[in-house]
């Protein structure tokens, strides 16, 4: 039986705390209040035993250990069944060589799917969920990534996302375009077009790297 503490709503928002949920899935009973103190990437697919899904699962399985040293875990979710999840992950393993060891969460009531606003709170269909969400260690969401149907996620800027956002919060500073971890980071926006200390070459008062 899965239990929600939110009603189902239009849409979440970043900042807002994750609606937390207890559900069963391919690891066991699991609620995301369980995960507090991590941070957790939080990702839905359409359905089991479809090609983008299933290159998804493969790259998220390779990665795994990327994610854990990022100390970051990994939920997945979708409407199928436990056994589906059960039959299709064992699929994979036999097939593939691949293990899938994070849990995949079971979600037949579409009660979080529609709490998290991945589908509309009246659909009977969730054909068009392909939803992630990077949950932080006190709960909340800080970043929401949507692709649609037919088009598979990257599971390199999963990775490059945690880290910046972890990356930001640590140093209090901002991540440019594309930064990789090692790449210099930002200053936050300035609220001046005064800036007193002395800039680099290519630096002006409302772009500066962090200067180590």
């Amino acid at each position: 039986m899965i239990e929600t503490t939110c009603q189902p709503i239009a849409q979440l928002r970043l900042n807002d705390l994750a609606p937390d949920f207890a559900a069963r899935s391919t690891c066991g009973p699991i609620t995301l209040s369980s995960y507090r103190g991590r941070w957790v990437l939080l990702f839905a697919h359409p359905a089991n035993f479809t090609p983008v899904c299933t290159s998804e699962f493969i790259a998220i399985a390779r990665a795994s250990p990327d994610f854990e040293k990022l100390d970051c875990a990994l939920l997945g979710l979708s409407v199928d069944s436990l056994y589906s999840h059960i039959a299709w992950i064992r699929d994979i393993r036999e097939r593939f060589g691949i293990n899938v060891a994070f849990p995949l969460i079971e979600d037949p009531s579409m009660e979080i799917t529609k709490a998290y606003g991945m589908i509309d709170g009246t659909s009977d269909s969730s054909a068009t969920v392909r939803a992630t969400y990077v949950i932080d260690p006190e709960g909340i969401i800080r970043a929401i990534v949507w692709y649609p149907m037919n088009v598979g996620r990257s599971v390199h800027e999963s990775l490059r996302l945690v880290s910046a956002l972890q990356s930001a919060q640590r140093e209090n500073a901002s991540t440019p375009e594309g930064w990789l971890p090692g790449n210099p980071l930002l200053e936050h926006a300035p609220t001046s077009d005064r800036y007193e200390g002395e800039l680099a070459p290519g630096e002006s008062w409302y772009y500066r790297e962090r200067r180590t």
